[in-house]
C-alpha cells in the first residue's frame, strides 16, 4: 500500500543552482525578497538508516521573490555532512544515532561537548551574516545568494555555556538576537544572552537540579518565559551511553516534579516568578504579552515526552504514524508567582504557530497561522489562520498535499492587503513540492511555483524583504 505522507521523510540529493521557477498566478508587486529556509535532505549515511526526524543532514532551500521566483537548494557542508559524505559514517552523537566510532572516541566527545554541528533547525542573520542553526555550539554561515556555506560562528564565545537553543529571538526593541545558552553539570543553568553584532552580553541564568530540555522560550520587551517542563535528559545516563550506544531520544524522560513557567526580568536579571503548571511540553511559541498583573503565553502544548521519542523515522514512516496530539494553548502567568491556568484556543495535531513578527512580539494580537492535520492524518494537510482566543478559523486545503511552516510576510501600509502567507508544500501525488503564496486575511491561494524536484519536509525558514532585513518569525 502506498503511504502518501511517506516520501517527505526520503532523501532528495538533488542540489539546484538559480533556477527559475514557472509561476502560477500573479506575485503581489510589493512582495519582494528571499524566503530561505532549512530541513532534513538526507535521511541515510552510509548503510545506516537515521533513526529520528532531528537527525538527517540538513539541506537549505531558498527562493528569491521579485517579478518571479529563483529557486536554490543546498546542502549544508557541516563537518557531519563532510565526514558522512567522506566515510559514510555518522561523525557525533545525533538526537537518535550514536556515532560510528571508536567507544574511546565517543567517551572523549561526550566528555569535552563534541556536540553535532549538522545545522537542520532554522535560519537567522547572526552577525550580519545568514546563518544556519540548530541547538548547538556553532552556526554555519551561507552566501545568501547561492546558500553555498561560507564557515563557522562560535555561538558560546563570551558565555559560560556548552550550546544554544535553535530558535533565538530578534528583540527590535533593542535591536539585537536574544538567545539561551546551556550548560551542563551537577546542575543544569540556562543563560540568558543578547547579542549585538559580535558583542555578547549575558543578562541572566537560571539553575536547575534536572535538565529540562527547553525548545524556545517566549519574549517580550521586559520578560522572557522559560518553559522548564518535567522533561529531558538524564546527563549520567547520556555519558554512560558513550560507552553503550545509548542516545538523547533513549534517555529522554520525565522527571518527578511538578511543570513551571520561569518568568526572567530583562531588565534586573531576576527571576520574577515562577508558575507551577500541570506538566506539558512545548517546542513552539506563538507570543507572550503582558496583560494586567499577568503575562500571557501562546503556545502549542503536547501532554508528555512522546512529542519527542515518538519523532523515530520508522514511526513517522509508517502507515498510521502515533504522533501526539498539540494543541493551541493559552497561559495566563500571574507575576507575584501564583499558579499558571490555561485554557485550549484550538485542538488538534498543530504545530509551526507563526505570527506577525516582529510587529506584534510582545503584544496582544489577534490571529496566529499554523500547520495542522484535517482528518485522519496527524502529519499537517492544511494552513489555518487561527483567531485567539476564539479558536476560530480560515484554512487552506488541497488533497494530497502536505504544507510546511507557513511565513507571514506583512504588506507595506500601502498596500491594497494585509499580507501573504507562504509556505513550501509536499504534493504526493506528484511526488513533487510547489511553494505556496496565499492572501494572508482569506486564505486563498494567489500563486504556486512548483519546484523541479521534491523536497523532504523542512522545518523554520524566514523571509527577508528587500527593504529589510528584520526577519519574520522566531
Amino acid at each position: 500500500m502506498t503511504v502518501p505522507h511517506r516520501c517527505g521523510f526520503e532523501t532528495q540529493r538533488e542540489e539546484v543552482t538559480s533556477e527559475r521557477l514557472p509561476v502560477e498566478g500573479d506575485l503581489p508587486a510589493w512582495l519582494t525578497g528571499r524566503y530561505v529556509g532549512n530541513g532534513p535532505g538526507q535521511f541515510e549515511v552510509g548503510s545506516r538508516t537515521l533513526g529520528h526526524w532531528f537527525d538527517p543532514l540538513a539541506m537549505v532551500r531558498g527562493f528569491a521573490i521579485d517579478d518571479g521566483v529563483t529557486y536554490t537548494n543546498r546542502f549544508v557542508r557541516s563537518r557531519d555532512y563532510e565526514f558522512a559524505r567522506e566515510r559514510g559514517q555518522v561523525r557525533t552523537q545525533f538526537p537518535g544515532t550514536a556515532p560510528d566510532r571508536p567507544v574511546w572516541t565517543r567517551v572523549r566527545q561526550a566528555l569535552t561537548g563534541v556536540f553535532p554541528d549538522n545545522p537542520v533547525i532554522g535560519v537567522a542573520r547572526i552577525d550580519g551574516a545568514l546563518a544556519a542553526i540548530t541547538e548547538s555550539p556553532v552556526a554555519l554561515t551561507l552566501d545568501p545568494q547561492t546558500l553555498e556555506t561560507t564557515g563557522r560562528i562560535d555561538l558560546t564565545a563570551g558565555l559560560d555555556a556548552d550550546l544554544t537553543l535553535g530558535h533565538p529571538h530578534y528583540d527590535p526593541w533593542r535591536e539585537c538576537l536574544v538567545n539561551l545558552g546551556i550548560s551542563y553539570g551537577r546542575e543544569t543553568t540556562y543563560t540568558l544572552f543578547r547579542r549585538d553584532g559580535e558583542s555578547v552580553a549575558p543578562t541572566a541564568t537560571v539553575d536547575f537540579d534536572d535538565a529540562p530540555y527547553v525548545h524556545s522560550f517566549a519574549l517580550t520587551e521586559r520578560y522572557a518565559v522559560l518553559p522548564a517542563m518535567p522533561f529531558g535528559l538524564d546527563p549520567t545516563a547520556l555519558l554512560v551511553g558513550a560507552i553503550t550506544g545509548t542516545t538523547f531520544v533513549d534517555v529522554f524522560e520525565r522527571f518527578d516534579r511538578p511543570g513551571e513557567f520561569v518568568v526572567v526580568d530583562r531588565e534586573t536579571g531576576e527571576v520574577a516568578a515562577r508558575n507551577r503548571v500541570d506538566p506539558l511540553f512545548v517546542y513552539h511559541h506563538a507570543n507572550a504579552f503582558p496583560d494586567d498583573d499577568d503575562l500571557v503565553v501562546d503556545l502549542v502544548g503536547y501532554r508528555d515526552q512522546r512529542a519527542v521519542t515518538d519523532l523515530t523515522l520508522a514511526n513517522l514512516r509508517s502507515e498510521h504514524p502515533t504522533i501526539p496530539r498539540g494543541d493551541l494553548q493559552r497561559y495566563r502567568l500571574p507575576l507575584d508567582g501564583g499558579r499558571a491556568t490555561g485554557e485550549t484556543v484550538r485542538e488538534g495535531h498543530m504545530e509551526f504557530p507563526v505570527v506577525d513578527y516582529p510587529a506584534r512580539l510582545g503584544e496582544s494580537y489577534d490571529r496566529c497561522y499554523v500547520a495542522e492535520a484535517d482528518g485522519p492524518s496527524a502529519l499537517p494537510t492544511r494552513l489555518a489562520r487561527v483567531s485567539v482566543p476564539d479558536g476560530e478559523a480560515v484554512t487552506w486545503h488541497e488533497p494530497g498535499t502536505f504544507p510546511g511552516e507557513p511565513i507571514f510576510v506583512r504588506a507595506p501600509e500601502d498596500a491594497d492587503a494585509e499580507g501573504v502567507v507562504l509556505s513550501v508544500v509536499l504534493d504526493a501525488e506528484t511526488d513533487g513540492s510547489f511553494l505556496l503564496v496565499l492572501d494572508a486575511t482569506t486564505m486563498d491561494e494567489l500563486v504556486r511555483a512548483p519546484l523541479p524536484h521534491r523536497l523532504p519536509y523542512g522545518f523554520h525558514g524566514q523571509f527577508y524583504a528587500t527593504d529589510d532585513p528584520v526577519r519574520s518569525m522566531a
